[in-house]
């Protein structure tokens, strides 16, 4: 069911979602989060179509606050006006979805939009899905949130917005960027912790220069194993494709190879052993939201790679950066 409020005021939609709730049996008792999705005007569907998929597995209420970011929200040539949309039942998941479109100086308090539509007693995510502060952890809306959302990969400049991250970074911010690497940390994780036991002498990543997961790949391998890391950040990745490439660990039996030759499948290799093809694709957003709002404490671990190996790992002079982003 979808509801179009046209014009309206946070009040409104707050009695109107009363409304919905009372009539249609739709109900807000199972919900355990409420996720807060910035975006852009007309950028607003592939968020919510990951949040109704995420929903499934974390009932939710989900408030998209879309403004005209390039502007700093005030939309030329418009006054003051909020549209808002309320889905629920199947154009919903399993979550109940508000949109709200601010125009001109509607948009200029988010914190102000969203505050009277917030479950109460339940934990706050705030997920941009593109364009971030610089520092999420002082925004508006990054200011009353349990945890902080960002992608750097979808930032103009991935680089940047990864050292910014860095700069800025406060407990309860994350970014896709590591998520991603969920299954590139196990898989590395669970080849190191096989016979033989032997400590890892150096380290090399590569992958595409508008990657920044694999700058975290490499920083969380130095943060973790406090050996040299090399990696090489190429303009295309080896297979033509964005994202991580390779990672290669040296032992003094031989070298231990993860190799993503091709999309989604990557080639593992290690002295003595016979080579292994592995599932190991590129999460989709889906994915990485699903696993993000599985946890609502800090990840003291990206907190670790992010404020102290990521620089770690650039001011040693054992990295490298090939083709520069």
């Amino acid at each position: 069911m979808i509801v179009d409020l046209p014009d309206t005021t946070t009040s409104k939609i707050s009695k109107s979602l009363v409304k919905i709730r009372e009539e249609g049996g739709a109900v807000a008792l199972g919900r355990v989060l409420t996720l807060v999705i910035v975006t852009s005007l007309g950028e607003e569907e592939d968020a919510i179509e990951a949040a109704n998929d995420a929903s499934r597995e974390h009932p939710m209420r989900v408030i998209v606050v879309s403004t005209d970011q390039e502007n700093d929200g005030l939309t030329t040539g418009r006054g003051a006006r909020l549209d808002a949309q309320i889905r629920v039942g199947g154009d919903a998941g399993a979550s109940e979805v508000v949109v709200l479109r601010a125009y001109g100086a509607a948009a200029s308090d988010q914190e102000g939009l969203v505050t009277g539509l917030l479950l109460s007693d339940a934990p706050v995510v705030v997920w941009w899905p593109g364009a971030a502060p610089d520092n999420i952890s002082t925004s508006s809306l990054g200011r009353i949130a349990t945890r902080r959302i960002t992608d750097s990969s979808n930032q103009s400049n991935p680089y940047e917005a990864l050292l910014a991250r860095s700069a800025t970074y406060a407990p309860g911010d994350t970014d896709f960027a590591w998520t991603r690497l969920t299954l590139w940390r196990a898989q590395l994780a669970a080849v190191l912790d096989q016979p033989p036991y032997l400590p890892v002498t150096a380290i090399e990543v590569s992958g595409a220069s508008d990657s920044p997961s694999t700058l975290l790949l490499a920083a969380w391998l130095r943060h973790q194993l406090q050996v040299p890391v090399k990696y090489g950040l190429l303009s295309r990745a080896a297979n033509g494709s964005s994202g991580i490439h390779g990672v290669i660990l040296t032992r003094e039996n031989g070298p231990i190879e993860l190799v993503r030759d091709v999309p989604n499948v990557a080639r593992l290799s290690q002295p003595n052993q016979p080579t292994h093809d592995l599932s190991l694709p590129r999460r989709n957003l889906r994915d990485c939201l699903a696993e993000e709002l599985r946890r609502l404490d800090p990840d003291d671990l990206y907190g670790e790679v992010i404020s102290q190996g990521l620089n770690e790992l650039l001011e040693t002079n054992d990295a490298r950066v090939n083709d520069a982003v």
